[in-house]
């Protein structure tokens, strides 16, 4: 009997699925410390960039053991698995799918043995040129001894191709491995990797996906938000700068750089995908929003009674908004976080619910009131139909919807998984027949100009490419073409062409010891451990 996972997730509807982050990165050195208790804290405030999988590596100098599985932290992880992962160097990692299944083979880090050691990897983002790199590999391993790479891969990312890259070096250390072929890698990419002895992060040349570092008594942190750094009592220093590699051992820190800094941020960081506690380019996230909320009640006000957000994403834009139009703020709508993905079949009046089952409203509050609610964003509208519908029977008056980024009108080929342009509801509908398929009484979105002012950040330094079409980093002809031709495409986008020819060739046991390139015997055992599936 199929039973429901449990998973957490953050759509209100199982058929509007919103924007979604790739993965949480995090990585600790940390002598004296119990790292894989303070990765798996750290991973915990990473929670809301991926919920399909978690997993950590930790080394003790001499060997790198690897631990993950699907599910969130706090189910892949307890106290006997943490106290058995013994060591000062450690990297972990949430999941959201992107490219490749959701299953444990493509769960990280990712593992490779190295001439030097062993080699783990958490990638946060997705490249863009994954069939370059393979030829790439193939290159290094020719004449090498090493099994042909086709055969050998056990998963179906680009992330498992680009451990495959940096560990195709035979003569070069995992610091030099990256200085070599990072220059080469397209798209985005936020890493933390390790060896045996060495903690190394790096931020592609754009620095579309964030990464930050900080400081502990006995050590140094990496993390893809400064919330995962106030979790584990770090202090910030500063941000991976785009294109930088910064390698940490016993020696101290090295920052190199691969690349030459040309800022690209992701803009939809500050609209939904970071938490409002996290700090980006020196701005806190939660300012960011708020402002937001203010310059929307400028450019777009309405006489109403309540302003009430949809939590929680809309929770401060909407503060903001009222603040600003002085019509008061209100919780007006309960949301069940503890509601996930499930099994079940719903029957037709189950059905007809819809959102109540993560979201209900206050009667008490909104009925006979104008109210303003205030999301984040809107992909195919689904969500925001149920929402007014749901509100209207509760007794509200009047619906006024103010989303609180532009319009989303393109696809994210950076690692977020939007839906296709030929979903969004934004490409094919105005605001005026956008307001009326929701059935809201009034509709508007703040400006593009104006989301950036509220960052504070220079517009040209901002991947803006979900709002405006323009793509910083060039994409492959496969993401040109799905651009080119999105009238009746109904499957999202994905960068998996040259990692989906990546077969599988052995199966995998529930304890797999993770030496997949090497021909002859060796003098360690590094393993992978993956959970028994219970019948």
């Amino acid at each position: 009997m199929s039973r429901g996972d449990g998973l957490l997730n953050h759509n209100l509807l199982s058929e509007d699925i919103g924007p979604q982050d790739a993965c949480g990165v995090f990585g600790v050195w940390a002598p004296g410390e119990e790292v894989s208790k303070l990765t798996y804290f750290g991973l915990y405030a990473l929670q809301h960039r991926g919920q399909e999988s978690a997993g950590m590596a930790v080394s003790d100098g001499s060997r790198i053991v690897v631990f993950k599985d699907m599910g969130l932290v706090s189910q892949v992880f307890n106290e006997g698995v943490l106290e058995s992962l013994q060591g000062y160097l450690a990297i972990g990692h949430t999941r959201y799918s992107t490219t490749g299944a959701s299953i444990w083979e493509n769960a990280q880090p990712t593992f490779r043995t190295t001439a030097t050691g062993h080699l783990a990897l958490g990638h946060n983002g997705n490249l863009t040129n994954t069939h370059e790199l393979r030829k790439r590999i193939a290159e290094l391993h020719s004449g090498s001894g090493e099994l042909p790479f086709n055969t050998v891969v056990a998963a179906t990312t680009d992330t498992e191709i680009l451990t495959a890259l940096l560990a195709a070096h035979l003569d070069l250390s995992l610091e030099e491995s990256a200085i070599a072929e990072l220059p080469l890698v397209r798209g985005a990419f936020s890493l933390v990797l390790m060896d045996d002895t060495t903690l190394d992060a790096a931020s592609d040349q754009q620095g579309i996906r964030p990464v930050v570092l900080g400081r502990l008594e006995s050590g140094w942190v990496v993390a893809s938000e400064s919330a995962a750094l106030d979790i584990v009592g770090a202090s910030v220093i500063r941000e991976v700068e785009p294109g930088e590699l910064i390698a940490i051992d016993a020696q101290g820190l090295r920052a190199r750089r691969f690349a030459p800094a040309a800022p690209k941020g992701c803009l939809f960081e500050y609209v939904y995908l970071a938490r409002p506690d996290t700090t980006i380019a020196g701005r806190s996230v939660q300012a960011t929003r708020v402002d937001t909320g203010r310059r929307l009640a400028n450019s777009s006000p309405v006489e109403a009674d309540l302003v009430i957000p949809v939590p929680e994403s809309g929770r401060y834009a909407a503060i903001g908004y009222a603040q600003e139009s002085g019509i008061p703020f209100a919780e007006g709508l309960v949301k069940n976080s503890y509601v996930g993905r499930t099994f079940i079949q719903p029957s037709q009046t189950i059905r007809q619910l819809g959102i109540r089952l993560k979201l209900n409203p206050l009667k008490e509050v909104i009925a006979g009131q104008r109210l303003v609610v205030v999301d984040d964003s809107i992909v195919r509208g689904n969500t925001q139909r149920a929402l007014v519908r749901m509100l209207r029977e509760a007794g509200a008056l009047e619906v006024h919807v103010r989303i609180s980024s532009p319009p989303v009108k393109w696809p994210c080929f950076y690692g977020i998984d939007f839906a296709t342009r030929a979903e969004l509801i934004a490409n094919g509908l105005s605001v005026d027949e956008i307001c009326a398929s929701i059935g809201a009484d009034s509709l508007a979105y703040v400006g593009l100009d104006v989301l950036v002012e509220a960052t504070q950040i220079p517009k040209n330094d901002l991947c803006r490419a979900c709002f405006d079409g323009v793509y910083p980093v060039e994409l492959s002809e496969e993401h040109r073409v799905h651009l080119e031709v999105f009238e009746g495409i109904t499957e999202a986008p994905t960068m998996s062409s040259a990692a989906d020819s990546l077969a599988i060739t052995q199966p995998l046991s529930p304890t797999h010891i993770s030496e997949p390139t090497r021909l002859g015997m060796i003098s360690y055992a590094v393993f992978c451990l993956k959970k028994k599936t219970r019948s």
